[in-house]
């Protein structure tokens, strides 16, 4: 058999990156019209090869840039409610830290091994978003113009507690912020959202500082999806015109308890 020398070598394309790109894609769309994108592109990150930690921190990095935004779009709310607003973003960068340090301190084996549980919690949480939203709702309507107690320093802790998580890991909680707030007394839909985004942004991005400074930020994986996110989210107007808003959220807590299962049955071979 004769063989070719001085030929040029092809290398075959790394279909990892094409999965990166088509899932940061996906998760930037979820994420603006139904919310759940890193149930898969954290997934994706790990099938890069970075380590768990890595994986976590690049993926909230990668993500937080189309949480900024959102700021932008609740700016009048923010300026009404500024009086709790200032804690909640205060709870936020508290939690945040925390979250985000106590995660650089984990063992990358005692991550990994966390994973699958820290899926399902958050595909739980998701899951059960849908029928508290409607409990919550009927709630406003059968207490309609209740007054709201001032309780801002033990809505300031619980905060702290959930901001915590997202430092931590994040998937799912800023439907925590929202059962908070509700549970206080909370009606105004659009307050909600904006206290809401005020607390998960500011704990995203002080997790975000603290991630990139330390060096678990992987960037040509980082830079990619955030690209690829962010044209997600700008494409996703159509989807929500076209997909009713009950099977994206079907599809995404279908990702979820995948990827736990997956995970978890991973984890035992």
């Amino acid at each position: 058999m004769i063989v070719a020398s001085g030929l040029p070598q092809f290398q075959l394309i790394d279909w990892r990156w094409a999965w990166l790109t088509v899932t940061a894609f996906l998760a930037g769309l979820l994420n603006a019209v139904a919310g759940g994108g890193s149930f898969l592109l954290f997934p994706a990150m790990l099938g890069m090869k970075m380590l768990p930690i890595q994986a976590n921190a690049t993926n909230t990095v990668a993500l937080w840039p189309g949480q900024l935004t959102s700021i932008a779009a609740y700016r009048e709310d923010i300026r009404k409610n500024m009086r709790l607003a200032i804690p909640m973003g205060l709870a936020g960068l508290l939690g945040g830290t925390v979250g985000a340090i106590v995660l650089l301190n984990t063992p990358q084996a005692t991550f990994m091994r966390l994973v699958p549980w820290l899926l399902l919690v958050a595909a739980t949480i998701f899951a059960a978003s849908g029928p508290v939203s409607r409990w919550l709702t009927r709630r406003a309507k059968l207490l309609p113009g209740e007054a709201r107690p001032p309780r801002r320093t033990t809505i300031f802790v619980c905060t702290i507690f959930v901001c915590f998580y997202i430092g931590y890991f994040g998937a799912g909680a800023g439907f925590l912020i929202i059962t908070l707030l509700s549970l206080f007394g909370f009606q105004d839909l659009n307050e909600i959202n904006a206290l809401k985004v005020v607390s998960s942004t500011l704990a995203n991005g002080v997790a975000f500082l603290i991630f990139v400074v330390s060096g678990q930020v992987v960037w040509r994986y980082c830079l990619l999806a955030m690209l690829t996110c962010a044209i997600g989210g700008y494409t996703s107007a159509r989807l929500a015109r076209h997909v009713p808003q009950s099977v994206l959220r079907g599809l995404v807590i279908f990702i979820g308890f995948s990827m736990a299962a997956w995970f978890f049955w991973n984890k035992g071979q």
